[in-house]
């Protein structure tokens, strides 16, 4: 899996200094967009550098996104 894409990136979403959400995306700009709808105030900060979907994944589950 040494050439797996790494094309995941990993957010959180943040209302002020607040994290109200957390995930992973291919398309950050979209996530935006969506969770916005919630959140009007709110924006996304990626956290690391994009990533494998499988190390993505595991960050997920790890952080209980």
């Amino acid at each position: 899996m040494a050439n797996e894409p790494r094309i995941w990136a990993k957010y959180v979403f943040k209302v002020g200094n607040k994290i109200v959400h957390g995930g992973i995306t291919t398309d950050l700009e979209r996530r935006e967009k969506q969770h916005q709808q919630k959140w009007p105030k709110g924006h996304i900060v990626q956290v690391g550098n994009r990533t494998t979907e499988e190390a993505a994944r595991e960050w997920e589950k790890e952080y209980g996104f």
